[in-house]
């Protein structure tokens, strides 16, 4: 199997694994009366996200999980896009 082929699938799962824990990040500041718009979830995840951050630490203490997997997954589909179309350019 090509590698460009299996970093583009990384790449792709990642992508719906920040997607998945975007709209969770929604749900859980809907639950606190957080005043979030789902119609611009797209444009101002970030802003939602960093709320989300504080609001967790705020109650616990700690940074809530669902932060630590929408970071990680936008890197992860980051790195490995980058990383198939450099192969890709490679295998050129």
């Amino acid at each position: 199997m090509n590698i460009t082929i299996i970093f583009v699938v990384i790449a792709g799962i990642a992508l719906i694994w920040y997607v998945v824990s975007s709209i969770m990040i929604y749900s859980e500041l809907k639950k606190r009366n957080v005043s979030v718009n789902f119609i611009f979830i797209r444009f101002m995840i970030i802003p939602y996200a960093n709320k989300y951050k504080e609001i967790t630490k705020k109650e616990t203490g700690k940074v809530g999980s669902l932060f630590y997997h929408w970071i990680t997954s936008i890197n992860i589909a980051l790195v490995f896009g980058i990383a198939a179309v450099a192969t890709k350019l490679i295998e050129s």
